[in-house]
């Protein structure tokens, strides 16, 4: 017996709900005739006459019982498919497991998270906030999907790609004599209560990159282990520092100033992932908003420096 396509179960399946050529027809969005042709070559093709016509209606006939049940099923499994994709599509019962920085994760993540969330509804996002150490566990005992990093992560497992690149400034409290200037030195900083990172950390090593291509030694007068720290502390004027503008890429910031450094320091961004593993469609979205809200932090830096 020759197989049914999807377009005649489905042609079938409108005749015996309606009951007529020209109710499924419309049901269907087509024309009339191309309906009694579909299901005369159906009843042709598989040698069995599946309706019996009663007073102008189409029933069921008695032989193709069996057929009909087994057509139920199929078009049931049909709009099964459909309502899963659908629930994909939205997000529904799909959990996305990734990690950023402290520095990407206090204002970039929550910007990507709305895109996110506005295209999957439903989605269960479960973020978390890695130092770099603790990112080839995560990656490679497959706890999340990605991480997006201001390192790359040295591992042969892991794969990193670079996706935006911005620089360090200069943190100051309000009203600081050096948040007149338009540009402000690391020796100038170095002079002042410095808050900063543990330079054997990599962040650390990063935040003191201006130091030493200054020729300065800092020294600190506090330290903290998280971007969000150094900028806490600085807002209460306890001190000033340097930072990545990934971490004050946000329009207002009260108690606190931005100024570009004279010493012209890159800070790059990466996401990493473990080597050969397929990223879900809802990972590669997040990526490409990561890619675009962290190219839109660079353009709009010296603007939010001017307002700071």
């Amino acid at each position: 017996m020759p197989d049914m396509t999807l377009r005649q179960i489905e042609v079938i399946r409108a005749v015996m709900l309606t009951g007529t050529i020209s109710g499924a027809a419309e049901m269907l969005n087509v024309s009339a005739p191309g309906i009694s042709r579909l299901v005369k070559h159906t009843e042709e093709s598989l040698g069995l006459r599946l309706f019996e016509r009663k007073a102008g209606l189409f029933v069921p006939s008695v032989e193709a019982a069996r057929v009909f049940d087994q057509l139920r099923e199929v078009y049931k499994g049909v709009e099964n498919l459909h309502l899963a994709v659908g629930a994909l599509q939205k997000g529904e019962d799909v959990r996305l497991p990734f990690a950023t920085a402290p520095s990407i994760a206090q204002f970039i993540a929550a910007r990507v998270m709305r895109r996110v969330r506005s295209r999957y509804q439903d989605l269960f996002v479960d973020l978390n906030v890695l130092k770099i150490e603790e990112t080839v566990d995560y990656l490679l005992l497959d706890r999340g999907e990605f991480v997006i990093m201001s390192s790359p992560v040295a591992n042969a497992a892991i794969e990193n790609e670079e996706i935006a690149e911005g620089r360090l400034v200069a943190i100051l409290p309000e009203g600081h004599a050096l948040a007149g200037q338009e540009v402000v030195s690391a020796r100038e900083l170095a002079a002042e209560p410095l808050i900063g990172v543990d330079p054997f950390d990599p962040f650390g090593r990063l935040l003191a990159r201006p130091f030493e291509v200054a020729g300065v030694r800092p020294h600190y007068a506090m330290r903290g282990r998280f971007a969000q720290t150094l900028v806490s502390m600085v807002r209460h004027g306890l001190g000033v520092a340097v930072i990545d503008e990934f971490s004050v890429a946000e329009v207002y910031m009260p108690g606190l100033v931005r100024r570009p450094l004279q010493e012209d320091v890159p800070v790059k961004s990466f996401v990493s992932r473990k080597k050969g593993r397929v990223l879900s469609g809802f990972a590669e979205f997040t990526i490409a908003q990561f890619r675009r809200e962290l190219g839109k932090a660079v353009a709009d830096g010296p603007a939010l420096r001017r307002k700071a």
